[in-house]
């Protein structure tokens, strides 16, 4: 396409709506010190908020309208003792636990004392009998269980509720009995989640990278203190926000990664933008004005972007998935606002000393000439050469890459990760192989039964139950099951079923669907009797079902408005679709690696994972979303300066091999450095925080390395003039957005 065929940049916005992110920027690098003490009274305020007023984390979240919950809240009104959350306090010793019969006795008066407590089941048999079987004694008599229900979920109760729960175990404990948590009660004992190590691992590889690819030390810590900075104000707000709503407790960790990685990216793109201007000599205000109307409206743009993937979450219509976005997208913000503002007045303040302390010749971008920012042509010019001149071997190999890592994704299987999984460093860990060994894996996911017989006429309950407990009686996939107990009102008959599988099992999955479907509406069948089952691996099971079902229209909602997006912005619907379809590509890729390694169990014990475990039931979910975001980061930085070039040259092929070749180095510090904090997390001790960790890892490398130094530049190449067009009848629609300030 000639020069003259090329669309021109709209004219149409106000002269001063074009400059606002160039007066931004200069304003913040000409009055630095006002922006960083704003920061700074930012830093200090909310943090102080926080410790006053700020919300705690927990899991606790109900699923309306499910039948876990509709049983709990039918045994609610009947029979409340029995339908609080319960948690396990398990007992062992060397010797028979029934010498023990004072201290366990006392453990129970003492645990029924404490506030939230409904019930507290001794496992000791009555004077006189032996361990019932099934019952919460085991056959040996070396260890037994107190079942402790509460009227909510312990993990709500916080870190003060445990010195009572450890005075009343006390006397067992100072009898040499071992004990500990199960459940709940078991997740509110274990420690503080610290991801110091995590983050300081993360930014230590971020410091040798910039310095190895930028070869200053002002350059190297200038994104990582923007980034620090507005990541800890982020993560002050939503301690804040917390107070209000319950947030997960994987919220801030997961907050923390997202934040860290693109705030260091953001500000990496407005620098080496920066950097370049001052080695052409522009003054220093004036260049923070520049970068921050050119590269950081890409940033502006693909903050958006990832904060629109994020609440895309909501589709699921699961309050504790989208919070878990909204908690992300709170970091993302923060980080968009300080690459903004902080880092152009840090660029102010340094001026022209960024590369007072060099380790090696500073570098930025290459030049407007096609050559190295040293004048020479480099590496990454010879390369994008190579590419612009083969680029089918090119698209085909980046292909076939990513189709291999993408072939474990056909086995994955979804589901709930349990105690088992985790470091024997947690009590609920310790009490989940205790209970495996003397009740089996079964024990640690109890399935009550629940049975409403209000409306069955009273002459026709006792056959109602008769068939209920036959059903229950031998049933396959199960261990045990107790005889059914009648509520005080005669309305409700609940008892308990052990699966014969651990919770994560594939096996307990069917049970309870088996259960719920099948089995007991078949036995109360015409009686007009309803049946549930509940309890919390039933309500894990029924939180897998609609993350499951709801998985494809959140991937098509963020595929959607990714799209509107490209096309908003670069104009080509071409362009659009192939943004897309890549992503999903590399997604693919990321949940094969993820499949492999933990569910395959290629690599999970070297992780610090129990064995193979199923990939965690949202993960995919809050995979696809960030994922689809963060990908927006490295697409519109790269679209960006080959849709600039186009439009200034009006020839494709050199202006892909431009773009590439200027953005090709800081495309591959930024996802090294994105790749670093996402994979410092899988030395996190929550098994998710793993998965989720070494999945935004590879998602992130495959994406900035097969995708946007393969794919991208092959088929843009074969695309040519095409990738830009555009029906007439979008182009009047569509508002002119100038992305790469071209106005400005």
């Amino acid at each position: 396409m000639p020069p003259s065929a090329r669309p021109a940049p709209s004219a149409t916005a106000p002269a001063a709506r074009r400059s606002a992110l160039r007066r931004l920027g200069e304003w913040c690098a000409r009055h630095w010190l006002t922006v960083v003490l704003l920061w700074l009274v930012a830093l200090a305020g909310v943090q102080a908020a926080n410790r006053a007023v700020g919300g705690s984390y927990s899991d606790d979240f109900s699923l309306p309208g499910t039948q876990a919950q509709q049983g709990r809240s039918v045994l609610q009104a009947h029979e409340p003792a029995a339908a609080g959350t319960s948690s396990q306090v398990v007992l062992h010793d060397a010797a028979q636990l029934t010498g023990f019969q004072p201290q366990i006795a006392g453990a129970v008066a003492a645990l029924q004392q404490l506030p939230h407590v409904l019930s507290v089941q001794s496992p000791l048999p009555p004077p006189g009998q032996g361990p019932v079987p099934g019952g919460p004694l085991s056959a040996d008599g070396l260890t037994g269980y107190l079942t402790v229900r509460f009227d909510t979920n312990p993990t709500l109760l916080g870190k003060d509720y445990l010195p009572g729960v450890d005075a009343a175990v006390a006397p067992l404990r100072a009898a040499g009995v071992q004990v500990e948590y199960g459940g709940p009660l078991g997740e509110l004992a274990r420690p503080a989640a610290d991801d110091r190590s995590s983050e300081v691992i993360g930014f230590a590889v971020a410091v040798v990278v910039l310095l190895v690819g930028f070869g200053s030390a002002i350059a190297a810590g200038l994104p990582l203190l923007t980034a620090l900075v507005a990541v800890v104000v982020g993560l002050g707000v939503l301690g804040l926000v917390a107070a209000l709503s319950t947030f997960a407790t994987v919220a801030p960790t997961l907050a923390t990664m997202i934040g860290i990685g693109v705030g260091i990216d953001y500000a990496l793109f407005l620098l080496t933008r920066h950097r370049q201007n001052l080695m052409d000599g522009v003054d220093p205000v004036a260049s923070a004005g520049q970068a921050v109307a050119t590269s950081g409206r890409a940033v502006l743009v693909s903050g958006c972007t990832v904060v629109i993937a994020l609440s895309g979450l909501s589709v699921s219509g699961i309050s504790f998935i989208a919070k878990l976005g909204a908690a992300a997208a709170v970091t993302v913000v923060s980080a968009v606002l300080g690459a903004l503002t902080l880092l152009p007045a840090l660029m102010g303040l340094i001026g022209r000393r960024m590369d007072r302390f060099a380790v090696r010749r500073p570098v930025a971008e290459a030049g407007g000439d096609g050559r190295g920012g040293d004048g020479r042509g480099g590496a990454w010019h010879r390369y994008a050469r190579r590419v612009e001149a083969r680029p089918w071997w090119y698209l085909v190999a980046g292909v076939v890459v990513l189709a291999v890592l993408s072939v474990p994704l056909f086995s994955i299987q979804l589901g709930h990760i349990g105690d088992g999984a985790d470091s024997t460093d947690f009590t609920d860990r310790r009490a989940y192989d205790l209970m495996s060994q003397a009740f089996g894996p079964g024990s640690n996911a109890p399935l009550t039964v629940v049975v409403d017989q209000g409306a069955v006429p009273a002459d026709a309950r006792a056959g109602v139950q008769a068939s209920v407990q036959r059903a229950l009686t031998g049933l396959p996939g199960a261990a045990s099951s107790t005889p059914l107990q009648t509520s005080p009102d005669g309305e409700v008959l609940f008892a308990t079923v052990v699966p014969a599988g651990a919770p994560q099992d594939r096996a307990t999955t069917d049970l309870v669907n088996r259960l719920a479907d099948t089995v007991l509406p078949d036995a109360v069948a015409g009686s007009g009797a309803r049946t549930y089952v509940t309890g919390n691996t039933a309500a894990q099971v029924d939180f897998l079902d609609i993350v499951s079902s709801r998985l494809v229209p959140i991937i098509a909602v963020v595929v959607g408005l990714a799209f509107l997006i490209i096309l908003l912005v670069f104009r080509g619907v071409l362009v659009a679709v192939k943004a897309a379809v890549l992503n999903l590509l590399s997604i693919a890729a990321s949940y094969g690696v993820v499949v492999a390694v933990f569910q395959w169990g290629w690599g999970g014990p070297a992780l610090g994972v129990a064995g193979k475990v199923p990939i965690e039931s949202y993960v995919p979910m809050m995979m696809f979303a960030i994922v689809f975001g963060l990908s927006m980061d490295y697409e519109i930085f790269l679209l960006s300066r080959v849709h600039e070039a186009w439009l200034r040259t009006g020839h494709s092929r050199d202006a892909v091999a431009h773009a590439l070749e200027i953005t090709a180095r800081v495309i591959t510090c930024a996802a090294l450095i994105m790749v670093s904090v996402f994979a410092a997390f899988v030395v996190s001790d929550n098994v998710v925080i793993k998965m989720m960790g070494l999945g935004l890892a590879v998602s992130v490398l495959v994406d900035a390395t097969v995708v946007r130094l393969l794919l991208v530049p092959a088929v843009m190449t074969l695309l040519g003039s095409a990738a830009w067009w555009t029906p007439r009848f979008l182009d009047r629609v569509l508002p002119h957005i100038d992305t790469e300030g071209v106005n400005s």
